[in-house]
């Protein structure tokens, strides 16, 4: 069994309120959820504003499929344009 999870940084530009933070790391949750079947939650910053930590994690039989799957995600994230990805970290485990 293989386990990858990815740990991301997203900047929210031109926000200025808890409320509208949630509602666009809500939509980025859902929709990533949605589109790869994957484990994601808001797992930091919770009192930055304009920042948000969230973790990403996948298993599978193995590390190149993993590594895949998360890689997609991640560019998915991106390219939705709600928040800019300013940092990421990505481990991948053997079991």
């Amino acid at each position: 069994m293989v386990v990858g999870v990815v740990r991301l940084v997203l900047q929210i530009p031109d926000n200025d309120s808890l409320k509208g933070k949630r509602r666009v790391i809500k939509q980025v949750i859902e929709r990533t959820r949605g589109r790869f079947a994957l484990a994601v939650a808001e797992c930091g910053l919770n009192d930055n504003h304009r920042q948000a930590e969230i973790g990403l994690a996948c298993v599978g039989n193995d590390r190149r499929t993993c590594n895949s799957v998360l890689d997609r995600a991640v560019g998915y994230i991106d390219s939705l344009g709600t928040a800019l990805i300013v940092e990421r970290e990505l481990e991948i485990i053997n079991i």
